[in-house]
């Protein structure tokens, strides 16, 4: 059989099924519908108290799994919702996938109900360093197994793996805010290499818990504009103090082009695509002259075989923090210079938060919908422009385009970025 191949002489990545959950609501009918009629999924949060806090909003998933279950439950059901949905969408099997998973998760720590429990134990089992470590042979052991399987990374990965029949050993990844991303970039290579026929990446995160509202406060990275939640988020506005952070999904099933013709699949889309560049600037500044934003940019329209003049539009990674969105224009601007200022960008973060972990996967998967719709969301809350960011951010109101071509955006904390390329199937 005669492989169709790209600019590079690689396997063509196709994309054959999508998933997403989000604080709108699960599964890509009910996302697509609320977000591109600008609705935000912001609210006060109601899974734990947040009297004492600074900070008192999220986009907390709150319709999958009981509060009690704690964040990796949490983090579990939402990659299962989105990679099922994916799957079926794709025509292949739920319960025997065929191909190898990559998952990004966020960092995985005890919340402070089982550090309770594991001071409980411990003194059991007679205190002291001898009964902590008697308290974790016994978890180890099968005494307390849930408990020991909640604080280990590849826990949602390995459940997941049994839960669709994935092969190969699941790779678990976290690169910050790019690790969605990165996880469909690791995919694509895979198809490239010719490591796999079909795969499954999904990005996910339940993690909105008190302890991290702190931390991302502590950091000066959180908006405080408590009052009016769903407000909250203002993506390039000049009045910007912080992102909201939330929860959710995104999934992507992608498939070598011959994989998919030859089982008759629907093709969704390309993913054309991927680069990343790192940043040792600082562990959560960017550098000032946004050098690795500027070589991430490039490297994926590189990696793509496109121009500048290629993009019809820019799904932004958009968090609403000062720095962020000024260092994001700064290096669009540098890469498409002057044309910028007429290519529509905008950023979901303004309605369903920022996703951490999920957030690439999550936004590729809303990329993926702008092209197969002719429909570009919204970035609601733009009511006070920042004049020193002169983009075209689609403000507070969806517009219907032609799309062939999406640059999808992710900049993580620590200098950690990845970008997108993903295109319509070529005719």
């Amino acid at each position: 059989m005669t492989r169709t191949l790209d600019h590079a002489g690689r396997p063509i990545v196709a994309i054959t099924g999508a998933g997403v959950v989000s604080s709108l609501g699960a599964g890509k009918d009910e996302n697509w519908s609320k977000l591109t009629d600008g609705q935000s999924g912001i609210h006060a949060i109601s899974r734990f108290p947040t009297e004492h806090l600074r900070t008192k909003i999220a986009g907390t998933v709150d319709f999958m799994t009981p509060p009690e279950a704690g964040s990796t439950a949490l983090t579990y059901a939402l990659a299962e919702a989105a990679v099922l949905e994916a799957i079926g969408e794709s025509g292949l099997s739920a319960d025997d996938f065929g191909g190898p998973l990559f998952l990004a998760a966020p960092p995985v720590e005890l919340e402070w109900r089982q550090r309770l429990a594991l001071d409980s134990e411990g003194a059991k089992a007679g205190g002291g360093e001898a009964g902590y470590d008697r308290m974790l042979l016994a978890a180890r052991t099968g005494v307390h197994e849930e408990f020991f399987r909640s604080g280990q990374f590849g826990t949602v990965a390995g459940r997941l793996q049994r839960r669709i029949g994935s092969r190969g050993l699941p790779i678990t990844l976290s690169t910050a805010c790019a690790s969605g991303a990165t996880a469909i970039q690791l995919g694509a290579e895979a198809i490239r290499r010719g490591e796999a026929e079909r795969v499954v990446s999904v990005g996910t995160d339940g993690s909105v818990t008190a302890e991290a509202l702190i931390r991302f406060s502590l950091l000066s990275a959180l908006s405080t504009q408590n009052d009016v939640p769903e407000k909250a988020s203002k993506p390039f506005s000049k009045d910007r103090d912080g992102f909201v952070m939330a929860e959710g999904a995104g999934a992507f099933v992608m498939e070598s082009l011959e994989s998919a013709k030859a089982r008759g699949a629907t093709i969704l889309g390309i993913l054309e695509g991927c680069g990343e560049w790192a940043d040792d600037f600082h562990r959560t500044r960017s550098k000032p002259d946004g050098s690795p934003a500027i070589a991430a940019v490039r490297a994926a329209l590189d990696d793509a075989g496109v121009a500048t003049d290629d993009i019809d539009y820019i799904n932004a990674h958009g968090t609403s923090t000062p720095e962020n969105d000024k260092m994001e224009s700064l290096s669009l601007s540098t890469v498409f210079g002057d044309a910028m200022a007429s290519i529509p960008i905008s950023s979901n973060k303004s309605m369903i938060g920022h996703t951490l972990t999920a957030a690439g996967a999550i936004e590729a998967v809303f990329s993926l919908m702008t092209i197969r719709t002719g429909t570009l969301p919204p970035t609601i809350n733009h009511l006070n422009p920042d004049p020193a960011i002169e983009l075209d951010v689609v403000p507070n109101a969806k517009r219907e385009a032609k799309v062939g071509r999406v640059l999808s955006n992710s900049f993580g904390f620590g200098g950690q970025n990845t970008c997108l390329v993903i295109a319509a199937e070529p005719a």
